[in-house]
């Protein structure tokens, strides 16, 4: 679970959630996204960035008011 304060929804918060989201893609899919881009000639990058766009959805949030 991660825990935020409400006023917490700045967006450096929202950028370091992605980041910490974008560190758990890499481990997790981080080979099986490599192969996928090199076989289909695809950006990795961009890939990352929407996996761990959805990998969000999969978090537990708890906001303290």
């Amino acid at each position: 679970m991660i825990y935020l304060n409400f006023t917490d929804l700045s967006e450096e918060t929202q950028e370091r959630l992605l980041a910490n989201s974008k560190a758990d893609v890499k481990q997790k899919y981080g080979k099986d996204l490599m192969d996928y881009a090199t076989k289909y000639n695809t950006n990795l990058d961009k890939m990352l960035d929407e996996e761990a766009m959805r990998n969000l959805y999969s978090y537990n949030f708890v906001f303290n008011i």
